[in-house]
């Protein structure tokens, strides 16, 4: 799998400065982390999901998350499971049969409701477990979020030579994590069950709906997630412990919900002057047609992630998919500030000014941030100079 695949030899060599590196489920643990994205959540019960990924039906799909927990009724739990069951093996056979290549078999994630259910699925998925890439545990909390991580080991320690780690995914969501009285302790217990599994721990998932939830509250689409006191306090936490760089996890921000026409209130956030030079009179249209669908606000989300250090975001709605991937793509600018940081980190100088001559590179303050970017660069790509994220939001034909 490579992000932006879609896009033709020319298109990318236009686009791209230094264009994405492809990555499998077997690649590093670090590469991984990053690489998850924009995972597009799907209900296990949908029957066409093995199609779709075989037919390219989503442009851009790179990580697919199959939902057992939220996205089920509690009535159709087993009928959820025999279907995801059955779309694995689909996918099995489309690879076996070379209806569907490896190269382009996104990252599989299974989102469970339980420590039971979960051995169930690793038992019954048998040799298709090849495909799954790892699971997402909701609701994650110290009483039994050890459990999950025990069945990961287990599985990791006796499998096959041939068959790749599974990862586990945990969400923070709970009550305990966002109440203040508690929230301290429970973070702490947590970031001590995650040290012991580390290795096995590909990111940490914040979960604002279900926090919301605890409040009464939603929140509307001329507001992102920063917006909302209470989440936004949890959050800060969230990254003071998980985000420092002697943690070393990868952090993903919540889902955005709105993906069609709702009316107005604040005035739109995409300026209309970067996207007339991106794309010219189509760039205008293709504005109007973001703000129409509060589009404007993902994006303002995405890069407010970006800037607390959340890369990847959970999205329920194929429209989500490109502008989250496009958004996490490196700008020359940035790429070049992360290579004069790192390649002066010799004792030499302790400050540079930048090959853009607009600011000052400080090598020791800026070099965790150089390492993340160059990071980034490998799996999202490096755009050209004059290049823009706006540049990869049109379909291409």
């Amino acid at each position: 799998m490579r992000y932006f695949n879609y896009l033709s030899s020319e298109e990318e060599h236009s686009l791209f400065y230094i264009p994405p590196v492809p990555f499998y489920n077997t690649s590093d643990k670090e590469i991984l982390s990053y690489s998850v994205g924009a995972a597009l959540y799907m209900p296990a019960t949908k029957s066409n999901i093995a199609e779709i990924i075989a037919n390219g039906k989503i442009d851009g799909l790179v990580s697919v998350v199959l939902d057992l927990e939220d996205a089920v009724g509690d009535n159709q739990v087993e009928i959820a499971e025999k279907s995801l069951l059955e779309q694995i093996a689909k996918l099995v056979d489309f690879l076996e049969t070379g209806k569907l290549s490896s190269e382009h078999l996104p990252l599989i994630f299974i989102r469970i409701r339980n420590v039971e259910q979960m051995k169930y699925l690793i038992a019954r998925l048998e040799d298709h477990i090849k495909l799954i890439t790892g699971f997402v545990f909701p609701k994650f909390i110290p009483e039994y979020g050890e459990a999950y991580f025990r069945v990961l080991e287990d599985h990791n320690h006796n499998r096959r030579s041939d068959l790749p780690m599974l990862y586990g995914l945990p969400i923070l969501e709970s009550a305990s994590i966002i109440y203040h009285e508690s929230r301290t302790h429970t973070l702490q217990t947590i970031k001590q069950i995650l040290d012991h599994y580390k290795d096995m721990v590909l990111n940490v998932r914040i979960g604002a709906t279900d926090f919301s939830s605890l409040f009464g509250l939603r929140r509307s689409p001329d507001m992102t997630v920063y917006d909302i006191t209470p989440i936004r306090d949890c959050i800060a936490g969230i990254i003071n412990l998980f985000g420092r760089t002697d943690s070393s996890y990868v952090l993903s921000g919540p889902v955005w919900e709105y993906f069609s026409n709702h009316e107005r209130i604040l005035k739109p956030q995409l300026r209309e002057t970067l996207f007339e030079e991106s794309l010219g009179v189509d760039g205008r249209k293709l504005r109007k047609e973001y703000i129409a669908s509060y589009m404007d606000g993902l994006i303002r989300e995405v890069i407010m992630d970006k800037q607390n250090g959340l890369i990847g975001k959970t999205v329920i709605h194929p429209s989500h998919i490109r502008p989250v991937q496009a958004l996490y793509t490196v700008t020359h600018e940035e790429y070049m500030d992360a290579t004069s940081i790192v390649s002066n980190n010799n004792g030499t100088y302790g400050v540079v000014k930048s090959e853009y001559s607009n600011k000052m590179n400080e090598i020791k303050p800026h070099l965790n941030w150089a390492k993340r970017i160059l990071l980034r660069s490998q799996i999202y790509g490096v755009l050209h100079e004059r290049q823009h994220f706006i540049s990869l939001l049109p379909k291409h034909e």
